[in-house]
């Protein structure tokens, strides 16, 4: 099995539910990104996925699109991040996944990414703006089941289209909670329950449900639904409120550990 199978499997064991934190890579300067990172990996995120930062972040809110920002003004580029996963490799084995849009991976060559990402220890990649029927493009070299594609579903997409995605994916599952932006608010637990249960009658593959996810609480009921609570929005924003404290690493740590205290199901 690779990393991210035998962290859902490990998991499963100990009755938890993986916590699943993004952070833009390079936020707030690179050095205090791998300090972040490494207490949030330390504190109880069981996936990390490491956002490349990108000029023109659609998908996102604008949380995560001023982290962008600043991490684009400390030169942070796709060589860095890979250069962070392999720093983070001398520490920890937690599955990393590199989130995209697909322009900086087209502009830095897709069988050299696919190559320097394994070669960095990455675990998987989420092209945010990749549909299936362009995949191939990114793909077409990719051999073995040690580097997955991660594929979105969103609250509005068909049966047969959700066939069509989980076809194309390995590892898990992203599940789109609401339409509209990363950071959204409203947040309907009834909706996700129904829509993960769509997806289950036609896909194996663990779901991690994010977007509007942002408290405890709010980990909690995702928790009895989802293999996997996804947070991003919601740790941006605790960087972006403390960018001049010292302590910033420990904050997001804290943090981490009380989100993952909340992936433990109750007996």
């Amino acid at each position: 099995m690779n990393r991210i199978q035998t962290t859902f499997a490990e998991l499963a064991n100990k009755k938890e539910k993986a916590l699943v934190g993004f952070v833009t890579a390079g936020d707030p300067d690179i050095e205090r990104s791998r300090t972040i990172i490494t207490a949030m990996c330390r504190s109880g995120v069981d996936i990390l996925e490491l956002g490349v930062p990108f000029s023109d972040p659609t998908a996102d809110g604008p949380v995560i699109q001023r982290s962008s920002q600043r991490a684009l003004e400390h030169q942070t580029s796709l060589q860095t991040v890979l250069e962070m996963t392999s720093d983070l490799r001398k520490s920890s084995q937690i599955p990393v996944i590199l989130f995209s849009y697909y322009n900086p991976i087209y502009a830095y060559g897709v069988e050299r990414f696919y190559n320097d990402a394994r070669a960095a220890g990455a675990d998987g990649a989420l092209v945010v703006d990749l549909p299936p029927e362009e995949a191939g493009e990114l793909t077409a070299d990719w051999n073995g089941d040690d580097f997955a594609l991660i594929r979105l579903i969103a609250p509005t997409t068909p049966p047969e289209r959700i066939a069509t995605i989980a076809n194309d994916a390995a590892g898990f599952l992203y599940v789109v909670s609401m339409t509209g932006v990363t950071g959204s608010s409203g947040l309907d637990t009834s909706h996700i329950t129904t829509l993960c249960r769509k997806i289950r009658e036609i896909t194996p593959l663990p779901l991690c449900v994010g977007f509007g996810i942002s408290t405890p609480d709010d980990v909690a009921e995702v928790a009895k639904t989802a293999e996997g609570v996804v947070i991003g929005s919601a740790f941006e924003r605790l960087i972006e409120e403390n960018l001049d404290q010292p302590d910033i690493a420990d904050i997001l740590a804290r943090q981490t550990a009380a989100y993952k205290a909340a992936t433990r199901i109750a007996d």
